[in-house]
């Protein structure tokens, strides 16, 4: 399609192309193709499960690597719109006149008779009693009169605490004796537990969202120094936006571009695949991502670190491996003995299944060093206990292999009756718990871009103005963005996972 000159000056200025945004329509007009699972990943088959001495193992390896750089990389742009849905809702219906909880779903009703009936439990009600103390009222009698519009009036709205407003990270999420801690300063907190280098350096970079940048770097500038003081380190903290180059097009009902009332293409953000344009940009041997709601208190963060060091420890375990075959496929001629060894080590270790066809021994050796030469990515795993997230599984790729992969629901076909079967069968989730090398054998980083599977986005119904509208997300970036990369699943406790998606969750015994 042909675009104005005022379009292409506007594509220009974010950094698109006309072929990303002519892909993006082809997209719009032909849908992304269903993942075909082929079964799901479980305890003993596709997922690994570490004894007791293999923790002990893993730990000292990783601890034993003390040149090698790490990086914690957190994706801290999520606003905390979700975690106050409820509260929202009841704020609504509560300035109406008369008053229905039916108004609100039960769900929602019930979240915020336990928000209020709990309210001295979390870690923001003494600055929330003092924001109301300084305007003259007494949050005790608001409470037994009912009057708690004027409770969330100081808590959300931007004259009092503006929590309406604040990302994630600058929420208060935990209780201490003389302080109380954000989520963004519990990752400061576990960065200096598990990610520390050699010259007591911790390196940590966030992913922030432009609006909020200002407040994290003003936070973070206030609070580093005493943590540094505390658990004798040294901060490195950087920020990064997600890049407007990764934005996607709207289109309406009938795919033709949307626009927005003055003209201009609507662009809207791509989803946390775009983040892979961050990650691609870091320079670390070992990255270790986490997202900034799952976080713990100082009191049970033990077994956190401790699987972060397993988990790293196993990384270190299969880079190395990675790295030495890779090394004798190109130093030495193609030796049958040797090209079976490491065809097996990519099939029972890495878990990649070749298509069931005979391959010459060149065929054989080029298809190891592509499948070898890869990221390598070790990603925790916790048993299923109803929490969304993207599940483990073994599925077909475009190549014809199949391998292990994070699939997201809404990459699956859920009317074919297999493929929902297979996700049924389903036993645990990945709850973003990741620790990876996005280096080659030669120490360069690799092109992260080369890896995705484009094929892996989805779009979703959104509005404008009134408008409706189709948007699209780019592969995710657990899933689809990482698709091609070398993919170990680990089983880890569930104690290693506590997010943070409502408020309620604030007051779970881990958050207290």
């Amino acid at each position: 399609m042909k675009f104005s000159d005022q379009d292409l000056q506007q594509f220009e200025k974010k950094g698109i192309n006309v072929e990303q945004i002519e892909r993006q329509m082809e997209n719009f007009r032909n849908g992304f193709p269903h993942i075909k699972l082929v079964r799901a990943a479980t305890l003993h088959n596709g997922i690994r499960h570490v004894s007791k001495s293999e923790i002990e193992k893993y730990k000292n390896i990783y601890h034993e690597s003390k040149d090698l750089k790490r990086l914690k990389f957190v994706p801290a742009s999520g606003a905390a719109t979700r975690m106050f849905k409820a509260l929202f809702e009841f704020e609504s219906a509560y300035s109406m006149s008369d008053y229905d909880p039916s108004i609100i779903e039960n769900e929602a009703y019930r979240q915020v008779k336990t928000f209020f009936e709990n309210l001295k439990l979390f870690a923001f009600y003494p600055r929330l009693k003092q924001v109301l103390d300084n305007s003259g009222k007494d949050i005790e009698k608001l409470l037994i009169s009912n009057q708690f519009n004027e409770i969330l009036d100081a808590l959300l709205d931007k004259n009092g605490m503006n929590y309406r407003n604040l990302p994630k990270g600058l929420i208060l999420f935990h209780h201490y004796p003389d302080h109380n801690r954000t989520s963004v300063e519990e990752h400061l907190a576990e960065g200096a537990a598990y990610a520390k280098n050699s010259d007591n350096s911790v390196v940590i970079h966030f992913t922030v969202s432009p609006e909020h940048m200002s407040a994290f770097r003003q936070l973070l500038d206030e609070v580093k120094i005493k943590f540094e003081k505390e658990l004798n380190v040294r901060y490195y903290l950087s920020y990064s936006v997600q890049k407007s180059s990764t934005d996607t097009i709207a289109v309406d009902k009938e795919n033709a571009v949307f626009r927005d009332t003055d003209g201009t293409v609507l662009f809207r953000p791509a989803g946390h695949g775009a983040l892979l344009e961050n990650l691609n940009d870091l320079d670390s041997d070992i990255i270790f991502i986490k997202n900034i709601d799952n976080v713990v208190p100082d009191k049970i963060r033990e077994e956190t670190v401790l699987y972060k060091q397993v988990l790293a420890g196993i990384l270190i375990e299969y880079q190395e491996k990675i790295h030495d075959y890779i090394k004798q496929i190109e130093e030495q001629t193609v030796d049958k003995a040797l090209i079976k060894e490491i065809w097996q080590f990519i099939e029972k270790e890495l878990c990649v299944i070749f298509p069931d066809k005979k391959f010459t021994l060149e065929e054989q050796r080029k298809l190891c060093f592509i499948k070898l030469n890869r990221p390598v990515r070790i990603c925790g795993m916790v048993k299923n206990s109803g929490e969304p997230g993207g599940g483990p599984f073994w599925a077909e790729n475009p190549d014809g292999t199949v391998s292990l992969q994070i699939v997201e629901t809404t990459q699956i076909d859920l009317k074919n009756m297999l493929q929902r079967t297979i996700l049924e069968s389903s036993t645990h989730f990945n709850p973003v718990d990741i620790v990876c090398t996005t280096k080659d054998y030669k120490g360069d980083k690799f092109d992260l871009h080369k890896l995705i599977d484009y094929s892996t986005g989805f779009i979703s119904k959104k509005s404008k103005d009134g408008k409706k509208l189709k948007a699209m997300e780019l592969p995710g970036l657990w899933n689809g963005s990482m698709s091609d990369w070398n993919t170990i699943f680990v089983e880890v406790p569930a104690i290693t996972f506590n997010p943070v998606k409502t408020v309620i969750d604030l007051i779970r015994p881990e958050h207290q």
